[in-house]
């Protein structure tokens, strides 16, 4: 038993102190048991004074059989051992090596810019008849090089070239920083060089990728061909697919998109290649009654991720357009600016349609 009293001044100071005090009860039975309280003021004088007495009684033990306690060390065993342990590592392991991953290339950026212009200084020397144009390396990589499909594989090689030879060049400096360590003290300067090196050789070798993107420079990824042996059991062998070239009357242009009005849909019409687009318009505008709109625009869709438009479709690869206008007029041309873009989220940067037109 204990007793807790106040004198006060105001009646409704008293109230408020009892409220306090009550609060205080409340963590007490919470923590040691069950308590009860009598509060008495105390009257005949100008001031008003009153005491509080509550009782504290602790609960009682709780006691459990044998059979209880067997029962919930299962329960703990049980629940311990369906925990994933192996998941929980495997998830950790894979965190730790995304934060390696994320500072792995975090070279300075004055190294960056020196990549930057050595790549483009390689892609300037190609040869005029097999290299990315002038036209087009001139603009920096910054702001997003797009290599043109047709000279792919010479662009790649040259980058792929400049790439390992400063893979070696980098590889042989790590193991000269490394020999050097071994025969002298390290100094500040050697271990900043050493760690420099094997940071430029991790970014050359397993994260080329994210350094590519980092400089802005776009590689495609499908210049490497896997032949697999996939053909069903029983087939015909074919020959060596012929992939035919567009012919010029199609007058074909990548990365373009032309206006026009439809004369057959390409959401239901799809085409193995953009020759074959050009081709079913060519054979439209020849079977095309007199009063019927004869096809002069072809929109090819080439990507495998589909196609961007700005209407409500979804434009999937190998669609084609056939279209019709008198006069053919771009609705985008290689890429959409970045006034179409902020105003379109969605719109990715470079204009993914081939098309072309032809003269009737």
């Amino acid at each position: 038993m204990f007793k807790l009293s106040k004198e006060k001044k105001r009646n409704g100071l008293m109230w408020r102190v009892l409220l306090t005090h009550l609060e205080v009860v409340q963590i007490l039975e919470k923590a040691s048991g069950s308590i009860s309280c009598d509060i008495r003021p105390h009257k005949g004088t100008k001031e008003e004074s009153g005491s509080i007495s509550c009782d504290i009684r602790p609960h009682k033990a709780v006691k459990y059989t044998q059979d209880q306690i067997r029962r919930m060390e299962e329960s703990i065993r049980v629940r311990r051992a369906s925990e994933p342990i192996e998941l929980v590592r495997l998830v950790n392991e894979i965190k730790e090596g995304f934060s390696r991953e994320e500072s792995a290339v975090k070279l300075p950026p004055p190294v960056k810019q020196k990549i930057t212009n050595e790549i483009l200084e390689r892609l300037k020397g190609l040869k005029a008849n097999a290299n990315v144009s002038e036209q087009r390396v001139d603009t920096p990589l910054q702001q997003g090089t797009w290599v043109e499909f047709q000279q792919q594989y010479v662009a790649t090689e040259a980058v792929e070239g400049w790439r390992n030879e400063k893979l070696e060049e980098a590889e042989q400096l790590a193991l000269e920083k490394k020999a050097l360590n071994s025969t002298i003290p390290a100094t500040e300067a050697i271990y900043l060089a050493n760690l420099f090196a094997e940071m430029l050789v991790r970014a050359l070798n397993s994260y080329w990728s994210v350094l590519l993107e980092e400089i802005g420079l776009w590689m495609p990824a499908e210049i490497i061909n896997n032949e697999h042996n996939d053909k069903p059991e029983g087939e015909e062998e074919l020959d060596d697919q012929i992939i035919w070239p567009v012919p010029p009357e199609c007058h074909a242009e990548l990365h373009t998109d032309y206006d026009g009005v439809a004369v057959r849909w390409g959401l239901t019409h799809h085409k193995e290649s953009a020759a074959d687009c050009c081709q079913a318009c060519l054979d439209q505008a020849k079977r095309a009654k007199a009063h019927e709109k004869k096809c002069n625009i072809w929109v090819y869709c080439p990507s495998e991720t589909g196609c961007y438009s700005p209407d409500i479709y979804e434009h999937k690869r190998q669609e084609c357009w056939l279209k019709y206008a008198e006069k053919p007029r771009l609705n985008f041309k290689n890429k959409y600016s970045e006034a179409y873009r902020n105003s379109h989220p969605s719109t990715p940067l470079i204009v993914p349609w081939i098309s072309g037109f032809v003269i009737a």
